[in-house]
């Protein structure tokens, strides 16, 4: 007769917490629902940041300056008034632009 030590016991087998799914003890992640068996021990590191605003910056800088040439070299009162508008709006919206980003830095 075996004694109660020679009882073998049997793994007991790993439930899915998303679907309850029977598994193997040794699964990373559940075959039926794909959900990960345990939690990670280290967090992925943050995206870098964009560099989609610095683009746009320089881009307006560029228009802004070659406007500037623009309208220092054509004689007074030849250039059309909706340039004049479109050089201020783009440097309303440059100078915009700029504070918007320096706000969004200092808050993070």
């Amino acid at each position: 007769m075996l004694g109660v030590a020679a009882i073998r016991r049997l793994p007991t087998p790993m439930i899915c917490k998303s679907c309850g799914t029977e598994i193997a003890d040794k699964a990373l992640i559940c075959y039926r629902c794909g959900q990960a068996t345990f939690e990670a021990k280290r967090r992925p590191p943050p995206p870098p940041p964009g560099r989609g605003g610095q683009l746009i910056v320089a881009v307006a800088v560029v228009i802004l300056i070659l406007g500037a040439l623009f309208l220092g070299q054509v004689p007074e009162g030849t250039v059309p008034g909706w340039v004049r508008w479109v050089m201020a709006a783009l440097g309303a919206l440059l100078l915009a632009w700029y504070v918007f980003v320096g706000r969004r830095r200092r808050v993070r």
